[in-house]
């Protein structure tokens, strides 16, 4: 029980690697889509595998975001490209081009799916509706998962590290950020 009660904490630690949002949203429809893993009908099956390939998606998806303080003062977010990041109005005193492209987003984004998938694997409701486990697999899953992860984790974050603030990840002034000083007034960067 012990253990259990570490290697899921050690799981809550991983989940903040995830956007929040998808995370909520996940926990939320799974045991409806799923029928709280009774699932019967195929139809449930189907409405499952949409519910992860959908969130997986998101999880991926949102590494190639970031975010911005614009000329009025509010959180814009945009799409990371190779020239810069695209968002829906141009801030004339922040220079967009500072967030190009890394070969580290494509870490961060096959790595947020990783932990998407953990996290799936260990959802008894998802697993029991595509195939049910016995206690001996179930409990292999979570004594060896999730630490295996998080040394990867650890591992991957420590060589290239994360200084996005994208959709669905928490937007922070603090760290790694940069004013610049435009027509007297302090504009606040989020520097890739």
């Amino acid at each position: 029980q012990q253990s259990k009660t570490k290697t899921l904490s050690g799981l809550g630690n991983l989940n903040r690697l995830l956007p929040t949002g998808t995370v909520f949203l996940y926990q939320f429809l799974s045991p409806v889509l799923s029928n709280k893993g009774h699932c019967t009908i195929t139809i449930y099956k189907y409405l499952t595998a949409i519910l992860v390939a959908v969130c997986g998606f998101s999880c991926f998806f949102s590494s190639f975001t970031d975010s911005y303080v614009g000329d009025d003062g509010k959180t814009h977010y945009g799409v990371v490209t190779s020239k810069g990041l695209w968002t829906s109005e141009d801030s004339k005193n922040v220079d967009l081009s500072v967030y190009k492209l890394r070969f580290g987003d494509f870490v961060h984004g096959l790595f947020a799916l990783a932990v998407f998938g953990v996290l799936v694997l260990l959802d008894q409701k998802t697993v029991g509706c595509f195939y049910p486990l016995s206690d001996s697999s179930e409990k292999t899953l979570l004594k060896v998962l999730p630490p295996v992860v998080g040394v990867v984790s650890s591992a991957l974050f420590m060589f290239f590290p994360n200084k996005r603030h994208g959709i669905g990840y928490p937007s922070s002034s603090t760290d790694s950020s940069q004013v610049s000083k435009s027509g007297g007034s302090e504009v606040s960067l989020t520097k890739a």
